[in-house]
């Protein structure tokens, strides 16, 4: 309840800042201005934002599953992890934005970039969660597996596995975060469709209302991914 009623006091002091002319409204729209927007462009909104949120959901599948199947394959061949995960690390130290524009050249102004962007960002902290995870099962345990002279697949299946779901889940709980993040640097770059696109264009056209607008379906998009997945986690035990 206190939640709610910051949130009220925020939106009031907003409305208020607008309505004393405190700042400028082509500068900060105010609520009531945004609200409309949302009501009269909600059309527009919600086909873009589905756009955006298919963009999402692919590079996320796609990026977790490429980060599952990284991690094992590190876990299974170490010799590999002293050349890959200093790459993997390094990576992480180029910008997205420097990456968009050559993304956009790479795959065109189709959905195929902004899906990679999202797959960049959602890739590395779940192969280096879940391998973090798969790393981290007790040493006792995987002995006594050894001596029960269970196999690789048997170790990995009752051991390595059930000890790295919850470092998975973490993971993927900062992934589906920032995965619109990288959707809607790709649109900002090159598209002529999704909530990054309409922000572009309501910019350009001075519409700061329907620019407010657009940003919070982006907000609201990563809420619902945030809370879906939480669900989804904690029905698994996670």
């Amino acid at each position: 309840m206190s939640r709610i009623w910051g949130f009220l006091a925020v939106l009031a002091l907003w409305q208020l800042a607008v309505s004393l002319h405190f700042l400028p409204i082509f500068v900060l729209p105010s609520p009531l201005g945004v609200l409309s927007a949302l009501h009269n462009n909600a059309a527009l909104l919600l086909t873009n934002g589905l756009i955006t949120g298919a963009e999402v959901a692919a590079g996320l599948l796609l990026g977790l599953a490429l980060g599952i199947a990284s991690a094992i394959a590190l876990l299974l061949l170490p010799a590999l992890r002293p050349i890959l995960q200093p790459v993997l690390t390094a990576s992480q130290a180029v910008p997205v934005f420097v990456l968009a524009p050559v993304l956009t050249i790479w795959f065109g102004y189709g959905p195929a970039p902004k899906i990679a962007m999202t797959v960049l960002l959602v890739y590395f902290p779940v192969a280096s969660g879940f391998l973090d995870g798969l790393l981290a099962t007790p040493t006792a345990d995987l002995d006594l597996a050894l001596i029960a002279k269970a196999g690789r697949w048997r170790s990995f299946r009752w051991l390595r596995l059930p000890h790295a779901l919850p470092h998975l889940a973490a993971a993927l709980r900062i992934a589906v975060t920032y995965a619109p993040t990288g959707a809607v640097i790709g649109e900002w770059v090159g598209a002529s469709q999704g909530l990054g696109y309409l922000m572009l264009m309501a910019n350009a056209r001075s519409r700061v209302d329907l620019m407010f607008a657009a940003l919070l379906g982006i907000v609201a998009l990563t809420l619902i991914l945030q809370r879906a997945t939480d669900h989804l986690l904690r029905r698994f035990g996670l």
